[in-house]
């Protein structure tokens, strides 16, 4: 029995994918790839704050989704670039327009929480 996608369910595989994609660290990996391909390392200087743990693990879960691309290159010393697939593109600009709504309401958005604080 076939069903539409639905976040709310429970059951929806896609509510596991908007859990990678909204992760701290998965939203984050997805805006810093829209700039294009980036090695590891650069990927880890792009999204401040992220350890090489929590970053691998963000990658996997986006890579298993088909959200990025990894390219592993057969040089001495080896890399590896990462790159948003189509797909992942399309999630990532929806990830930043989010992004970019939270950083224009931001004062607002203190406001509320320093007003809730202090109650």
């Amino acid at each position: 029995m076939q069903f539409s996608p639905d976040v709310l369910n429970e059951k929806c595989g896609s509510r596991a994918v908007l859990s990678h994609v909204t992760s701290r660290w998965g939203a984050l990996v997805l805006i810093a790839l829209m700039d294009g391909t980036l090695r590891f390392s650069a990927l880890r200087r792009r999204v401040g704050g992220v350890s090489e743990r929590m970053l691998t693990q963000s990658l996997r879960l986006l890579e298993d989704d088909g959200l990025i691309e990894r390219i592993a290159h057969q040089v001495v010393p080896p890399h590896v670039d990462y790159r948003l697939t189509p797909i992942g593109t399309d999630v990532a600009r929806n990830v930043l327009a989010l992004a970019r709504c939270i950083e224009s309401n931001l004062d607002t958005i203190t406001r509320f929480q320093n007003a809730r604080a202090s109650a």
